[in-house]
């Protein structure tokens, strides 16, 4: 009888031991698949081919809906690694709303792939217009990257439906005239574009049409415009000269442009220059010591604004997006909207990481493109603007 149970415990401790093995080749270990990498690169490039973009955000998604990204450097040159087989990369300024480019390519392991120039020029989405100033014309430097603009007129901002047609618009020093009664439609049109998504550039004296005053603004708290005097005051009381060795304090610009300090020459008397700022609305993007030279924000919102469709949002297959990587910063690109549910459960939020969600972006510089050409390096600052609003 002891015989037999020694031998019946001796059948079962070999049994419990099998079922606990830990053989490599037990076929109850689960082991996670290697993922094989490669690599793309490539140059990103305005429409016409003749500039380098720097600071465009390249990325991919794997079926996971995990980001794969990369940034283009001051030259426009890019390398994204991702896992290995068919992607689609897109190339976005901004948010992505208004200039996107998207490339299919396979990606081999252990391979980098180069992109030819002509797949990796920025195309443009938006609809623009300018309104034609007097001291400037930013829409020599939009025709200058290949990309087309309207013209429009300051009466024609006084009709929102001709305002909506746009998703950004251009207002050049001296564009706007002396007060008139019917000014307060363009500020209340102005903010609604605004509100809705729309995005605006206003350079030297079309800070006017943001906090009001007639052709331009000589004193704080001026009437009309539609941003709030405690916010932003700017007066023409600036002088002509250089301003030697101005800072550029956003790091995202810096990065683009490969350099944090640039000269700017102010050739004509009363220039704009910011008196005051409300740090909190504001981002300052270009200083001299602790004036500033460049703002933008997104955070503008009139709750009273009707809810109107902008440019091509009302026919746009695409929405902008708060993509969250784990463990990384968020990121604000666009996608296109038939991703959405996956972003949606993998955590992503819809709208802007920052700001206001449903805001478009203004931009106000005090210096701008002005007629005697001598701009400099601020020239690619203001193609920044451009391609980010």
């Amino acid at each position: 009888m002891k015989q037999l149970n020694l031998f019946l415990n001796t059948v079962v401790i070999f049994l419990f031991s099998g079922c606990n093995s830990s053989d490599p080749n037990d076929i109850n270990e689960v082991t996670t698949p290697k993922v094989e990498m490669g690599k793309v690169s490539g140059k990103v490039l305005s429409k016409n081919g003749a500039k380098q973009i720097g600071g465009a955000l390249v990325f991919t998604f794997n079926d996971k809906n995990e980001m794969y990204y990369a940034y283009s450097n001051a030259n426009g040159e890019f390398t994204l690694e991702a896992p290995e087989g068919q992607h689609t990369i897109n190339i976005q300024t901004g948010n992505g709303s208004n200039f996107r480019t998207e490339v299919n390519v396979d990606i081999k392991k252990n391979e980098t792939t180069p992109l030819d120039n002509s797949v990796t020029k920025l195309n443009q989405v938006a609809k623009m217009a300018y309104v034609k100033g007097t001291y400037d014309d930013i829409e020599s430097i939009v025709t200058g990257l290949g990309y087309t603009l309207t013209q429009i007129s300051y009466d024609d901002l006084k009709i929102m439906n001709t305002v909506a047609q746009y998703d950004v618009i251009f207002l050049n020093c001296g564009s706007k005239l002396a007060a008139t009664p019917n000014d307060q439609l363009v500020y209340d049109n102005l903010s609604t574009f605004v509100s809705n998504g729309g995005s605006l550039y206003a350079s030297d004296w079309a800070v006017s049409y943001l906090t009001g005053g007639g052709s331009n603004s000589n004193a704080c708290n001026m009437p009309g415009g539609f941003i709030p005097d405690t916010k932003l005051c700017s007066i023409n009381n600036g002088t002509s000269g250089t301003t030697s060795n101005a800072s550029i304090s956003d790091v995202n610009l810096a990065g683009a442009l490969g350099f944090n300090a640039l000269d700017i020459h102010y050739d004509l008397g009363a220039w704009h220059k910011i008196n005051n700022y409300d740090t909190t609305f504001w981002d300052v993007m270009v200083k001299k010591d602790n004036e500033a030279l460049m703002i933008k924000t997104n955070k503008y919102h009139d709750s009273t604004a009707p809810q109107t469709p902008i440019g091509n949002s009302a026919a746009d297959s695409w929405v902008t997006i708060c993509h969250n990587p784990s463990g990384n910063n968020p990121i604000t690109l666009t996608i296109n909207q038939n991703a959405w549910p996956a972003h949606q459960a993998h955590g992503d939020t819809m709208g802007a990481c920052s700001g206001n969600n449903t805001s478009g972006n203004i931009f106000y510089t005090t210096f701008h493109n002005h007629a005697s050409g001598n701009i400099g390096n601020s020239g690619l600052i203001l193609q920044y603007i451009i391609l980010n609003l």
